[in-house]
C-alpha cells in the first residue's frame, strides 16, 4: 500500500470532522466499544506507561505541543497524536517531534486495516470511523517505536472520544468554553462535564484556569474518581515581561521553581498554556521522572505550534489564527491590540457553518477597517456570500467588505490594498488559517477533491 492508497482507505471511513450535526445534541458515538475492540485486535497498544492525555476547548493543541517539547528536550523518546492536520495527514502522528513519513503512514494503515475489516464484521463491534482508525494507528506506531512518553490530544469532548481508552500518567484539561454545543452540551458546565470524562481513578489531573461553572464540573468528576486535582490558577503565577513578532518573554513561578524564558508563540493565553505544561512536567518529576530545569526551558523556548497567532509576513504584517469560537476571537483581537502595534485592521474571515458565526462576527465587525470574506476547501465551510450577509447584519458597511472564493485570492486582495500601519488577520477557522500558510509560505497541501464543498468541485 502506498501513501495515496492509504489516504483513499481513510477517506472511505465515516469522518465526523467533515460533517456537521443534523439534529440538536446529536450523539454520533454511544460508547467506546468499537475502538476498544479494534485496539484489542492489534495487541492493545494503548496500554502503555507514560501517556499524557490532554482535553479542553482552547489551548489543548498548544499545551500538548509544549508538554511534548519539554519531554523531548529532557531526552525522552516521544509520540504525539493530534488533530486535525493543517496540510497533511502525516502531521497527526509524530515521533520525536517529526511527522511520520508518507511511507511510514502507509505501513501503519496497512497494518491496522485487516483488523478494521474484522472489526467491521464483528456483531459486537462495527466499522471504525476515520478518527477511531487513526487513533489505533497512532497507538500502534508509538508501541512499535517504544516511545517513553506519548502525548495524546483529545479529538472532541472527552468522555466518548476515541482516545479515552488510556490510563495516563497524568490527565490535563485546558480552558473550557462554548464549542461543539450541538454535540457536547448547551452550557459550559455540560461541556466541562463531558471533557472531565477523561479523568481516571487515582490519576492526577492538571486543570487550567476555568470559568467557575466549568471548574465545578471538573472538581466533581475528580472527586468521584478520587483523582488528585492540581488547580493551576491557585498554584502557579505567570506574567509576560515583553513581546515582539518573534514571541514573548515569560516569567512563571511554581511551587518548585521560577522559570524565565522566551516562548516563540504569541498570545497571553500561551502564558496560561505554558503554566499548565510546566505543571504537568513538575507532576511527572514528582512521580519520579527525570526532567531537569534546563530541559523545561529548552522545550518551551523551541516549541512550534503553527496557525495560532502565527506571523506569516512582516511587510505587511499578516497573522493567521485558527480561532473558531467567539471567546477565541475576542482573545485574539485583545492580544493583537497590545502585542502587535497597528493602526488599522483588515480581516480575512472564513468560518465553518456549524460554529457560533454570529458571535464571532460581532467581535470582528467592531474592529475591522475592511473584511475579505472567503472559504476553505473544507466541506463544512460557509459560503463567502453568507459571511458578507452576516457582517452586514451586524451593521458593517457593505462597501468595506468583498467576497473571494478561496483563501489565496483573499490574501492577495488583502495584500494589494493594505495601507500603511495595517495588520491583516486571517481567522475564523483553523482550515482557513492553514490555507493562508499554504498561500504565503508556498506549502503544497494534500487535497481531497471528493470532499470539497459541492459548489467547489
Amino acid at each position: 500500500m502506498n501513501y495515496p492508497d492509504s489516504i483513499a482507505r481513510l477517506l472511505s471511513l465515516v469522518d465526523h470532522e467533515r460533517s456537521a450535526p443534523t439534529l440538536p445534541r446529536q450523539k454520533r458515538i454511544y460508547d467506546l466499544r468499537n475502538v476498544k475492540r479494534l485496539l484489542g485486535r492489534i495487541g492493545n497498544p494503548h496500554r502503555r506507561p507514560g501517556i499524557v492525555h490532554v482535553a479542553g476547548t482552547k489551548g489543548k493543541g498548544s499545551t500538548a505541543a509544549m508538554i511534548e517539547a519539554i519531554l523531548r528536550a529532557a531526552g525522552y523518546s516521544t509520540g504525539f497524536y493530534s488533530s486535525p492536520h493543517l496540510h497533511s495527514f502525516c502531521e497527526r502522528i509524530r515521533l520525536d517531534g517529526e511527522s511520520v513519513s508518507p511511507s511510514t503512514f502507509a505501513e501503519l494503515t496497512a497494518s491496522v486495516w485487516p483488523q478494521h475489516v474484522a472489526n467491521a464484521d464483528d456483531p459486537e463491534a462495527g466499522p471504525a470511523t476515520l478518527f477511531e482508525f487513526m487513533t489505533a494507528m497512532a497507538f500502534h506506531c508509538f508501541a512499535e517505536n517504544q516511545t517513553d512518553f506519548s502525548v495524546i490530544e483529545v479529538g472532541l469532548g472527552g468522555r466518548l472520544d476515541a482516545t479515552n481508552v488510556v490510563t495516563p500518567a497524568v490527565s490535563v484539561i485546558t480552558p473550557v468554553s462554548l464549542d461543539h454545543t450541538a454535540i457536547l452540551g448547551d452550557t459550559i458546565g455540560e461541556i466541562a462535564a463531558d471533557k472531565a470524562g477523561i479523568i481516571k481513578p487515582g490519576v492526577p489531573v492538571v486543570v487550567a484556569p476555568q470559568f467557575p461553572e466549568a471548574m465545578a464540573a471538573i472538581q466533581s468528576a475528580a472527586t468521584a474518581q478520587s483523582a488528585p486535582l492540581v488547580d493551576v490558577a491557585k498554584s502557579v503565577a505567570w506574567r509576560v515581561d515583553g513581546t515582539s513578532l518573534d514571541g514573548q518573554d515569560l516569567n512563571i513561578q511554581t511551587p518548585r521553581d521560577t522559570y524565565q524564558f522566551g516562548l516563540p508563540l504569541l498570545g497571553d493565553f500561551q502564558g496560561t498554556n505554558a503554566a499548565v505544561a510546566l505543571t504537568v512536567a513538575e507532576n511527572l518529576i514528582g512521580a519520579g521522572h527525570e526532567i531537569h530545569r534546563d530541559a523545561v526551558i529548552a522545550g518551551l523556548s523551541t516549541v512550534q505550534w503553527p496557525a495560532r497567532l502565527e506571523v506569516l509576513s512582516r511587510n505587511p504584517i499578516v497573522v493567521a489564527d485558527g480561532a473558531h469560537n467567539d471567546h477565541s476571537v475576542a482573545t485574539v483581537l485583545a492580544t493583537l491590540k497590545h502585542s502587535i502595534p497597528h493602526q488599522k485592521l483588515t480581516v480575512v474571515a472564513g468560518f465553518s457553518r456549524d460554529k457560533r458565526v454570529s458571535a464571532m462576527v460581532e467581535f470582528l465587525a467592531q474592529r475591522a477597517r475592511r473584511v475579505i470574506a472567503t472559504r476553505s476547501r473544507h466541506p463544512r465551510s460557509m459560503r463567502p456570500s453568507e459571511i458578507v450577509d452576516e457582517f452586514c447584519a451586524h451593521g458593517f458597511n457593505s462597501e468595506r467588505i468583498v467576497a473571494c472564493n478561496n483563501v489565496s485570492e483573499a490574501i492577495n486582495a488583502a495584500w494589494v490594498d493594505a495601507e500603511s500601519g495595517e495588520l491583516i488577520l486571517v481567522t475564523g477557522s483553523l482550515f482557513v488559517a492553514a490555507e493562508a500558510r499554504e498561500a504565503i509560505l508556498g506549502i503544497s497541501p494534500e487535497t481531497y477533491p471528493d470532499l470539497l464543498p459541492p459548489d467547489l468541485r
